[in-house]
């Protein structure tokens, strides 16, 4: 059984920084993970990478042999048809090294850290096929999904977030976490704080006091889905804090039901004299 965390989210909204972070906190913790990285146009990185898509197919050389722009190269290098292969072969390759070293499987996850284009886990397949070979190579996958806490500074941006969120969700079909990061930039916490877990009237009454009457009707359809199905909620990451790190990956490892599968082994101990 293998276990992938699959972070998501927003140019700028700190998937990069939870990466770097996660790393430590676990290699502090003695808890072992894999970093991957599938963004072909990432530059660097603060942490070790075990595997790196670039080597494969990278932005820079889409654009400069093929002529494309950014987003539509970007594009066409996750739907490289070797795209799969590699990576699906690579975390297989990991597992199986880490069963040959007598790894314990409770301490092994993958991360894959994707890139900032929205367009890739909304609306295109391309993940959704990547994450459908996991789960028939027996992953079990989380989408962590980051939305920055200056971003949800009032009402209409949240219901933004909370759309875009929705729709990775829906798209992916995978257990999902919604992360609000940077909360150590947050001036004034409660700003925020309201919106973890909202209630449909104040959302509907903040709504119709900054938008035109005509949107009354949306206005109100937005508030009660975000409220009635609850299928939207934040959970706030400060990355000064090694709590509020572990809090994080606690959630994500009951999402994932992570490491439940492993023995457990007992330790005979001397009765004492």
């Amino acid at each position: 059984m293998g276990y992938a965390q699959l972070v998501i989210g927003p140019a700028g909204s700190g998937k990069s920084t939870y990466c770097s972070s996660l790393y430590q906190h676990c290699e502090t913790v003695g808890r072992t993970i894999h970093m991957v990285n599938l963004d072909p146009a990432a530059e660097h990185f603060s942490y070790p990478v075990s595997t790196d898509i670039r080597e494969l197919i990278s932005l820079d050389d889409v654009m400069e042999e093929l002529g494309m722009g950014p987003n539509g190269g970007l594009i066409y290098c996750m739907e490289y048809p070797l795209f799969l292969k590699k990576t699906i072969g690579t975390l297989k390759t990991i597992w199986m090294i880490g069963w040959m070293s007598n790894w314990m499987v409770i301490w092994m996850m993958t991360i894959l850290c994707l890139i900032a284009q929205i367009e890739l886990f909304t609306h295109v397949p391309v993940l959704r096929n990547f994450v459908e070979h996991l789960k028939r190579k027996n992953f079990n996958v989380c989408a962590v999904y980051f939305l920055d806490s200056q971003f949800v500074s009032d009402v209409t941006k949240y219901i933004s977030g909370c759309m875009a969120s929705l729709s990775a969700m829906i798209q992916l079909e995978l257990p999902h976490i919604n992360i609000l990061s940077k909360m150590d930039l947050v001036s004034n916490k409660k700003d925020v704080e309201e919106y973890l877990n909202p209630e449909a009237q104040v959302l509907l009454s903040q709504l119709n006091r900054q938008m035109a009457p005509k949107f009354g009707k949306l206005n109100k359809s937005l508030a009660e889905l975000v409220d009635d199905y609850s299928m939207v909620n934040f959970i706030p990451l400060d990355l000064r804090k090694e709590s509020s790190i572990q809090y994080v990956l606690s959630h994500i490892d009951s999402c994932i039901q992570y490491g439940e599968d492993a023995d457990v082994k007992v330790r005979d101990f001397d009765p004492e004299d």
